[in-house]
């Protein structure tokens, strides 16, 4: 194996071209191709930047030569050489118009024959390149994603740092304060018997350091969940940090927008509004069944309730007399797409949400009509739903009644599935919208009893303090997420510092004295020596690079990520550890063989 001894890369091997011919150049990186023409060698050579054609001729020394000619793909060369003219230019590529014309060749660390092709849009199974992620991480198409994802964290830091904020960082060794989401716990070796938890967000540190008067934070931060994964979920993930002091929620809005507006513009050339649209979570139930809503397409849901209150259809009157939903959504040009056969699929995908089914008028080109229910209509009321449903020749109408807590999520998923079936979703768009006026509680069925819909700081809006014990249903949080194109990309809200109504919230959502205390009494007591107002927010930055990557999974951009059971392919991780080490933690496991 050669030595890297008297040279030094003089540029990474994308950053030649034409204005660089007759200099001499020092490259490094991997071999992608050997060609050998027998009087004539070609080596592309590629590192993060690209790639760069390595030429070996009939003028090359003769000890050159040899050695170009052992070389194999992925081994790792250092040359030298001058930049030439190339006699085929190869414009598909940066630096198609020149090559290297090498004169000293360094074999730096040859290579066994790898287990997939280092290639863009590698056919090989996932699970087989996340085996080998050093590998995988080497294709082109993964490298761009993580140099992107540094970038979008660069000028992060760059925008909050122009707009005054601070970079604190907080500690991964907390306490265990579990909401929502499990805890992943770290037992103490000192403290036997005793635990820290990974942080699923820097929540309450952030607020402290309100308290403690910096004013402005934020924080790249890593957060912990031990959650079922899903495309757009990971065990560990990282955050774009961020709480404000002395503001309302107008400046924490102001401010994302602007940290937008310079991101997609500086990252990806994309121009966003310099004002983001807004729904209140109810307007964008009502209309898109969902409060994470896509709206780069329509398809928006409808009321029938009028229309069909008093028709001879028992699900549809039936519903409205007992104050449920009869609502539906009519998919344009959809006649040829959604047959009877696609829509006892959707059937079947509603029965598994929740819902008993879907009603369904189909209008064919040369306008007969064909419905699941027009039996027990009169041709005025069909007339009535056709008009609300704007529908025309070649649509199809799909109708859900049920409860409202039913219908509405039912429709938002069946329009999500349907937009996919009918391909009308623009894969040009970034469509940002912020979602406002969240509930403060949510109904959980199995409890029969309203729950906190948010994390225990949240502060209502001032106008629902009245209503917080007697009409909790109608309580609205200072709460708010951003959406990009049907991803939450993030959450945030202003908190509650008055310590009245912090004990008041704590004791509506079950908690006594005593254990509200001691899971949150450095907060609260923190609380007592001059809190600020502040509020903040959580931007995934995970969900963020994949979103402005238009990528399908958060694999593609995490380095190192988790599979669907949480665990790590390369590594093996999590794995067990010897009795010694659990010896020493005051630790015993259980086996779970019978």
């Amino acid at each position: 194996m050669d030595t890297m001894t008297g040279l030094k890369r003089t540029g990474y091997c994308g950053s030649f071209s034409a204005k660089n011919i007759g200099e001499e150049a020092v490259v490094c990186g991997w071999v992608q191709k050997q060609r050998d023409l027998g009087s004539l060698i070609f080596i592309d050579l590629r590192d993060r930047t690209g790639i760069v054609q390595l030429a070996f001729d009939d003028h090359t020394d003769k000890s050159v030569f040899e050695k170009a000619f052992t070389v194999r793909s992925e081994y790792v060369l250092m040359a030298k050489g001058i930049v030439r003219e190339r006699s085929s230019k190869n414009l598909d590529i940066p630096t198609g118009e020149i090559e290297i014309d090498v004169s000293d060749l360094r074999i730096l660390g040859e290579s066994e024959t790898p287990p997939f092709e280092i290639i863009e849009n590698c056919p090989t199974s996932e699970l087989t390149r996340l085996k080998y992620r050093y590998l995988d991480l080497r294709r082109p198409d993964l490298q761009k994603n993580i140099l992107m994802r540094h970038r979008i964290a660069k000028i992060t830091r760059d925008y909050f740092d122009e707009n005054g904020f601070v970079e604190i960082e907080t500690p991964m060794l907390i306490k265990s304060t579990p909401e929502g989401a499990r805890d992943f716990l770290v037992p103490s070796r000192i403290h036997k018997g005793s635990f820290y938890a990974l942080p699923q967000s820097p929540q309450l540190y952030k607020q402290l350091s309100m308290v403690a008067g910096f004013d402005r934070y934020m924080q790249i931060a890593r957060c912990f969940r031990d959650e079922d994964l899903r495309a757009d979920r990971q065990p560990e993930f990282t955050q774009i940090d961020v709480e404000m002091s002395f503001v309302e929620m107008e400046d924490v809005l102001a401010m994302i927008e602007g940290f937008m507006k310079k991101l997609f513009k500086e990252a990806i050339g994309v121009d966003v509004p310099e004002k983001l649209p807004r729904l209140t979570y109810k307007e964008a139930m009502e209309r898109y069944g969902s409060d994470k809503p896509d709206t780069r397409y329509a398809m928006e849901i409808f009321d029938l309730a009028d229309e069909v209150k008093d028709c001879g259809f028992g699900v549809f009157s039936g519903a409205v007399a007992n104050g449920s939903r009869v609502c539906g959504i009519t998919a344009k040009k959809a006649y040829g797409v959604l047959t009877r056969k696609e829509i006892d699929k959707l059937v079947e995908f509603v029965k598994g949400i929740g819902a008993k089914g879907i009603a369904w008028i189909r209008y064919a080109e040369d306008g007969t009509v064909a419905s699941s229910f027009a039996k027990f209509m009169t041709d005025d009321e069909m007339a009535a739903i056709k008009k609300k449903a704007g529908a025309e020749n070649g649509d199809v109408v799909l109708i859900v009644a049920d409860k409202e807590r039913i219908t509405l999520p039912v429709l938002g998923a069946l329009r999500q599935n349907i937009a996919k079936k009918l391909d009308i979703i623009p894969q040009d768009k970034y469509n940002l919208l912020w979602i406002v006026e969240f509930p403060f509680f949510d109904w959980d069925d199995e409890l029969g009893q309203f729950v906190a819909m948010h994390h225990p700081f949240t502060a209502p809006l001032e106008e629902c303090l009245p209503y917080l014990e007697s009409d909790k249903a109608n309580v609205r949080a200072t709460a708010y997420d951003l959406v990009l194109n049907g991803i939450e990309l993030a959450s945030g809200s202003i908190r509650i510092t008055d310590p009245e109504l912090q004990k008041r919230i704590f004791e509506l959502l079950g908690l006594s004295d005593e254990e509200a205390y001691e899971k949150f009494g450095f907060l609260t007591d923190a609380f007592k020596y001059g809190a600020p107002p502040h509020g903040g927010i959580g931007i995934g930055l995970d969900r963020l690079c994949m979103q402005m990557l238009r990528l399908d999974t958060l694999r593609d951009v995490v380095a190192y990520p988790k599979v669907q059971n949480a665990s790590e392919p390369m590594t093996e991780c999590p794995a067990l550890v010897d009795n010694e080490q659990l010896a020493e933690l005051g630790i015993e496991t259980i086996s779970n063989e019978e």
